[in-house]
């Protein structure tokens, strides 16, 4: 049995029910970290559409900022919980390039809950402890913030959001990061 992690904005859930995201069926998403399924309780942007810009540094999850106090913003007064779940690794699924991802197509009973009244409280918790850290808007360097805009111009293209700019998705790039967004529009003309 492995102990599994899952956020959620839905409170006081018993069993975890496989729902459809961006992908080809219904799953839970779930992660061996619970800092990672923390964050999954701070989408910025409204389903299909996902906005988690986070990675890791060894085996510490980075929450990566690509805007002025992103994280705050996204996150701040945001209230959920954690849903631990035990599970039999051969119940679930590894999930390709998120090594502590995992995915169930079946329902998993909840084992135990963490209720997050500040998501921004738990996540300045989490870095004081050293269970994650913020790679922080103003630290990053323009190699590495165009790095993550070429990946955000790739996401785009590829769900050619040139012709749904309205989508949840395109909006927040539009608002948040404005000359990403006139990039992809030049790009894909």
């Amino acid at each position: 049995m492995i102990t599994l992690y899952h956020g959620s904005n839905i409170k006081k859930l018993t069993v975890l029910k496989p729902n459809l995201a961006d992908h080809d069926r219904p799953y839970i998403y779930l992660s061996t970290i619970d800092v990672v399924a923390a964050f999954y309780l701070c989408n910025a942007v409204q389903r299909p559409y996902y906005w988690f810009p986070y990675g890791f540094d060894g085996d510490i999850p980075v929450y990566n900022e690509l805007y002025p106090n992103a994280l705050r913003e996204v996150s701040e007064g945001v209230s959920g919980c954690i849903y631990t779940i035990r599970a039999s690794e051969e119940n679930v699924l590894p999930f390709k390039n998120i090594p502590c991802a995992r995915l169930s197509t079946a329902s998993l009973a909840v084992s135990d809950i963490f209720p997050v009244s500040n998501a921004y409280s738990l996540f300045k918790e989490y870095e004081r402890q050293g269970k994650m850290k913020i790679g922080r808007y103003e630290d990053k360097s323009p190699r590495e913030l165009e790095m993550f805009y070429k990946m955000i111009i790739d996401y785009m293209r590829e769900k050619s959001m040139r012709n749904t700019p309205d989508c949840s998705y395109a909006r927040f790039v539009r608002d948040k990061l404005p000359n990403v967004w006139e990039r992809f529009l030049n790009e894909v003309r």
